[in-house]
């Protein structure tokens, strides 16, 4: 039991590791709510560090979590410049669901659709979501959570803060 516990331990020590020195993939396509074709290379904040959030409409954490985000961007916004992208995974057949989602919830972020889930593979994103990256300057990932629990929010600007800090 020991040797599963440590065996569990370093691989998600390991992959923590991997996962900060990986970069963010240029060349996936995903789709604007309008329905243009992008690729992820348009996920940037001008040399800044930003905030990718995968998530669906389904998902009840990720509205949860997006929602009550919603509700202190604007703050972060002005003490930090943190920008968030919200990256949906619902496919073909929801998709039609994220844009009145969008609206209706009055989220501010960049969103776009992933509907093959090309970016959120490339990633090491499963169905698990939310799913939250925090991107440097540079296109590296420095930072990520799975899932979320009230008060996640306060970790995710905290961990901002830091980078921004350059600790």
């Amino acid at each position: 039991m020991k040797k599963l516990i440590l065996s569990i331990a370093i691989m998600l020590i390991c992959g923590t590791v991997m996962a900060q020195n990986a970069k963010l993939p240029e060349n996936i396509s995903l789709k604007t709510l309008d329905g243009k074709t992008v690729t992820s290379a348009v996920l940037q904040n001008d040399g800044k560090p930003f905030v990718i959030s995968f998530w669906a409409t389904w998902c009840k954490p990720c509205n949860v979590e997006l929602n009550t985000i919603r509700e202190l961007y604007e703050e972060w916004q002005e003490e930090t410049g943190i920008k968030i992208v919200a990256v949906s995974i619902d496919d073909s057949r929801s998709a039609s669901k994220v844009k009145p989602h969008v609206d209706g919830n009055g989220w501010e972020y960049e969103v776009y659709l992933d509907q093959n889930r090309d970016l959120a593979r490339a990633m090491n994103v499963g169905a698990d979501v939310p799913y939250t990256f925090i991107i440097n300057g540079e296109g590296e990932i420095v930072w990520m959570h799975k899932g979320y629990q009230p008060g996640g929010e306060d970790e995710l600007i905290e961990q901002y803060r830091k980078i921004l800090k350059g600790e």
